[in-house]
């Protein structure tokens, strides 16, 4: 059960990145929606179970709002170094947008999509009610994750093949991610620490990159509405699943 319910995560992921794909004609209200998406997930849906499974404190900080913050500078401290790196080597044909970064923006998306899966898997081994609650939270918000997983790579330069590519991990994750806690479980206080870095590592690329990005050639009241719409979005899943 909990394996056919991931299949409609993948298909809501790819949905998600084929929407992503037909809007380029509207960059901006994309990048808009992309980086309210990512707000919403981090602040109304990460940082909450983060917080929830991390449980302990280290020196009277929760130790998901420390890894929280680690994540932040992480994504920070690894696009200057790429891009010191690019610039060194004389590349400004992506405008010092290092395609890594995107790569590895992506990759953690993936990540986070397997651990999707996994999530199922152990609510379905908790019960029926607990696995249909945690599906519905996770295939609704999966096509925000298709959506910024293409997003994020296209934005960093990479070729459109690379995005697809990642997709169609992105895309595969939570299949895969269900079909391990047939064999394990991840222990949750490990879980929620994950979760915490995740989540500071996308609120760096919205807020420092998509955002930016999205208001430098039109700052249009649509574009900011965009990104309202997509932080409401998340609010209004969380809400339903809850």
């Amino acid at each position: 059960m909990a394996v056919f319910v991931a299949l409609g995560a993948f298909l809501m992921t790819l949905a998600g990145g084929w929407t992503a794909q037909r809007v380029t004609d509207r960059r901006h209200l994309v990048l808009g929606l992309a980086g309210g998406l990512m707000l919403g997930v981090v602040g109304l849906d990460l940082l909450p179970e983060a917080l929830r499974a991390a449980g302990r404190e280290v020196f009277g900080v929760p130790a998901a709002l420390l890894l929280f913050v680690a994540g932040f500078l992480l994504a920070h401290l690894v696009e200057r170094t790429l891009a010191l790196r690019q610039a060194a080597h004389g590349a400004d044909e992506h405008g010092h947008r290092a395609p890594e970064v995107g790569l590895t923006a992506a990759g953690a998306m993936v990540g986070h999509s397997a651990m999707d899966g996994v999530a199922i898997g152990a609510a379905f081994q908790v019960g029926g009610g607990m696995g249909a609650a945690v599906a519905l939270a996770v295939i609704a918000h999966d096509f925000a994750d298709g959506f910024n997983t293409f997003t994020i790579t296209s934005l960093y330069g990479n070729a459109r093949r690379r995005a697809i590519a990642m997709l169609v991990a992105d895309a595969c994750a939570p299949v895969l991610g269900a079909l391990s806690t047939i064999f394990f479980t991840i222990p949750e206080a490990l879980l929620g620490g994950y979760l915490g870095l995740f989540g500071g590592v996308l609120l760096y690329l919205a807020a420092a990159e998509i955002l930016p990005e999205a208001h430098h050639e039109h700052p249009a009241r649509s574009t900011l509405l965009c990104t309202v719409a997509g932080a409401a979005f998340i609010w209004l899943v969380v809400g339903i699943s809850s």
